[in-house]
């Protein structure tokens, strides 16, 4: 049944490869939500906002995964695909070009969903944007050094969702702390 099931994965990404990243990128951001306000903001599943977590999930389908898959097939064709000094120049180019543009654009996609006005926008993201990018520092760098020396392309992004699940639960948690804060 596993492999059957690997099996059919493998063949659905090797002719879907953009809608199968954003596929897996929306379900495990909506997960991260789902962990988020159960777990983190102690939410009972029954009081889950519903919503919110298809709001969080619809920017992994129609701007992650896509962004992602993209993003790191730019960097196989120029930077290339094997050795040590290619993994650490895709490194270097993935958190300093990329993580503050895409981490910018999901802050103001997650604002922009919940209705807030571009004022709001703007002082979520003064006061939210470099936190969670120093944040991103943290973890990212190692596992994406790891990611680019040992894996390969058509399976970076599933690699990166899984350990991004922490992740997405961090920012769900980060972006709706507010909201959840009003609704204690």
């Amino acid at each position: 049944m596993t492999y059957r099931f690997f099996k059919y994965y493998q063949d659905f990404l090797r002719r879907r490869p953009y809608l199968v990243q954003a596929i897996q990128t929306g379900g495990l951001m909506a997960t991260g939500d789902v962990i988020s306000q159960v777990i983190i903001e102690k939410t009972y599943w029954r009081d889950t906002d519903i919503q919110r977590t298809l709001k969080f999930g619809s920017i992994g389908f129609f701007i992650g995964g896509p962004a992602l898959r993209t993003w790191y097939g730019v960097l196989n064709k120029y930077v290339g695909s094997q050795g040590k000094i290619v993994a650490i120049k895709k490194v270097f180019l993935d958190q300093f070009l990329f993580a503050p543009s895409f981490l910018c654009i999901l802050l103001i996609s997650v604002a922009a969903l919940q209705r807030k006005t571009w004022d709001i926008i703007k002082v979520d993201l003064k006061s939210n944007y470099f936190d969670v990018l120093t944040t991103n520092y943290y973890i990212w760098p190692w596992v994406q050094i790891l990611n680019f020396y040992y894996v390969p392309l058509h399976y970076q992004v599933l690699v990166v969702q899984i350990v991004a699940l922490f992740w997405n639960t961090y920012l769900s948690w980060k972006t709706n702390k507010q909201i959840a804060l009003k609704n204690l």
